[in-house]
């Protein structure tokens, strides 16, 4: 495997470590965010992330996963089931879809929200923090690192290291405003 870290363009790439569990994880959303056509396409795109891999360890991948093709704009595309969705593969879900999932989410769970410097706790009635932690993670918001969640509580780490406010009134803006995105 090649090296675990990339910098493209302007940004840098999340370090992916050389394991089969990072692999796969990368795989994975690579098939939920793009609509990948052929196990040479989804070999580039893992290429350009700075994971090689053989055409054999990339099929047995995507069998563990448990992709499948499915009809997908203009034809055959590979799906995975989503942990905490509907576990039918669907083509790569889209940005709009996640967005609306999230200020739903928000709508319906959030209870809080507090930034400090690149972090922000949000609050959510219990056992409903992973819930909300996943659809955040599994969100297009290109401005968030990560989250970690606990029963109640949600941390979210921002990329800027003063952008926790805006983050936090994002959230707020989405819970009170279903409409907006």
């Amino acid at each position: 495997m090649g090296s675990p870290a990339v910098q493209g363009g302007s940004s840098v790439l999340p370090l992916i470590p050389a394991t089969k569990t990072a692999r796969q994880a990368r795989i994975a959303g690579l098939l939920t965010t793009q609509q990948v056509r052929s196990q040479a396409e989804l070999a580039a795109l893992l290429v350009e992330d700075g994971v090689q891999v053989t055409q054999a360890t990339l099929s047995r991948d995507l069998v563990e996963l448990g992709a499948v093709r499915v009809r997908g704009e203009g034809g055959l595309v590979y799906a995975v089931p989503q942990a905490g969705v509907d576990r039918t593969p669907h083509a790569a879900i889209s940005k709009e879809y996640l967005d609306a999932r999230l200020t739903r989410l928000c709508a319906e769970l959030l209870v809080t929200a507090e930034a400090s410097a690149n972090l922000v706790v949000l609050k959510t009635p219990p056992g409903a923090a992973n819930f909300l932690a996943m659809a955040i993670d599994h969100s297009v918001l290109p401005d968030i690192l990560g989250t970690i969640a606990g029963d109640d509580t949600v941390l979210v780490i921002s990329r800027d290291p003063l952008g926790g406010p805006g983050i936090a009134d994002r959230f707020l803006q989405f819970a009170q405003d279903p409409s907006h995105s």
